[in-house]
């Protein structure tokens, strides 16, 4: 993928979480797409409290993975570089 690609698709997955942006901004959180993997991983940095929620699992799962999913097919996964991971 070139990078102006990869730049075209970034600013278009982060249009796509526009929707979520105000309910992550309630709590004083947000979310960031930074990569997408030639592989169509996508990879999301969580910002302001939403890196230390531990309901951020849930919400990548039922919020960010299932929105980029519904929106673009081609997207295999979604995962983040920070926040709280689950040890169960």
């Amino acid at each position: 993928m070139t990078a102006e690609h990869k730049n075209d698709w970034i600013n278009r997955l982060n249009s796509a979480l526009e929707d979520i942006r105000p309910h992550l901004a309630v709590d004083g959180g947000n979310v960031e797409v930074v990569d997408i993997t030639d592989d169509m991983d996508v990879i999301v940095k969580w910002l302001g409290n939403c890196e230390f929620c531990s309901m951020s699992a849930m919400t990548m799962k039922a919020g960010i993975e299932q929105t980029l999913k519904s929106k673009f097919t081609e997207i295999k996964s979604v995962s983040a570089i920070n926040g709280v991971v689950s040890t169960s």
